[in-house]
């Protein structure tokens, strides 16, 4: 079996300073890096992985939370987080598992699954933030990340849900529209701070904002955007621009506009929201909220709580931005 006292030889280096290249440590030279990981592949050397976590104290798994919250992975925008979190933390010489409830053939808690599985840390991708195991979970003393909610005791990387919303409505408000819906999902806080984007910039144009034009429905479903859409387009003053929860959703406006034999955006104008790479196809004026960067960025903040457990907890931003397409029509 190939030792790191074999890598080392044939580098003309310490073993020391092989553990240092193959943990991508700042003391040690580019060159020496690749020089290092190009002998240890050739000799097919592997760090034991429980020799490490005795010298460091970890375990070098991170644990990741994804539950309670519509419609999970199934939604390109967490999906593409999920991916390049994946990617970044991987490139750290990190695993992932999935945090589960509890211990297996035990139940129990979030916690006590992460407890058990030692993790290093944990990313709650998507959950239901006032699921009181999530709650305890943020609280304990893991070092935790959280995407799109605040907690005060661990780091999160949100999306400006609340300044995107508000760039849609200002754009449609400027090309003449003023019967505008905003079609939203569920009550979360996503949902919330679009709402706020929605009513800011309605408002500051004189439009009042209540029940008429603002619409619960779900995210990423299409089915139900469908029967609301059909329903909007019987009102006796139609609407001249729909804003859907997501783009997929988009996919049942879509369906009833043109069943009722109307035409986006000549007869309606609609906005999705996310970006995914169906909305190209459909020419869907939409917002990018850039997961990609929110995935990279909970690395960073992760790896940081981890490295600085009683550090600033620091709450990231990402601005994402309006991807013009032909879906609105200007009406001015």
């Amino acid at each position: 079996m190939v030792s790191i006292k074999d890598v080392a030889k044939k580098c003309g280096v310490s073993p020391a300073t092989v553990s240092k290249a193959l943990n991508d440590r700042n003391d040690v030279s580019r060159g020496t890096k690749e020089k290092v990981r190009a002998v240890a592949t050739e000799l097919g050397y592997f760090a034991n992985p429980s020799a490490r976590a005795l010298k460091t104290n970890r375990t070098y798994n991170i644990g990741l939370l994804y539950t309670g919250a519509e419609p999970g992975l199934t939604h390109e925008y967490f999906s593409i987080i999920l991916e390049n979190f994946k990617a970044a933390i991987e490139a750290k010489g990190y695993d992932i598992t999935f945090v589960n409830r509890g211990v297996k053939g035990q139940g129990g808690t979030y916690l006590e699954h992460c407890l058990y599985r030692q993790f290093d840390g944990v990313a709650v991708i998507t959950a239901d933030y006032n699921d009181p195991e999530v709650i305890k979970l943020c609280n304990s003393k893991i070092p935790v990340v959280t995407i799109d909610y605040v907690f005060e005791k661990c780091p999160s990387v949100v999306a400006d849900n609340t300044t995107g919303m508000r760039i849609l409505t200002e754009y449609a408000i400027a090309r003449g529209h003023r019967e505008i819906i905003f079609i939203h999902g569920s009550d979360t806080e996503v949902t919330r701070s679009r709402i706020m984007g929605f009513t800011m910039a309605m408002r500051e144009h004189g439009i009042p904002v209540d029940n008429h034009n603002l619409i619960e429905s779900a995210y990423h479903d299409a089915d139900q955007c469908y029967e609301i859409t059909k329903e909007l387009l019987k009102r006796e003053k139609r609407p001249t621009l729909i804003i859907f929860p997501d783009d997929y959703s988009y996919l049942g406006g879509y369906r009833a506009i043109h069943a009722a034999k109307l035409s986006i955006p000549n007869d309606i104008s609609a906005i999705g929201y996310d970006n995914i790479a169906m909305s190209s196809v459909f020419g869907l004026t939409t917002f990018d909220q850039d997961a990609a960067s929110i995935g990279r960025l909970a690395v960073e903040k992760l790896l940081d709580n981890i490295e600085n457990p009683d550090g600033y907890k620091e709450h990231s931003v990402v601005m994402g931005k309006m991807v013009e397409r032909n879906t609105v029509k200007d009406i001015t």
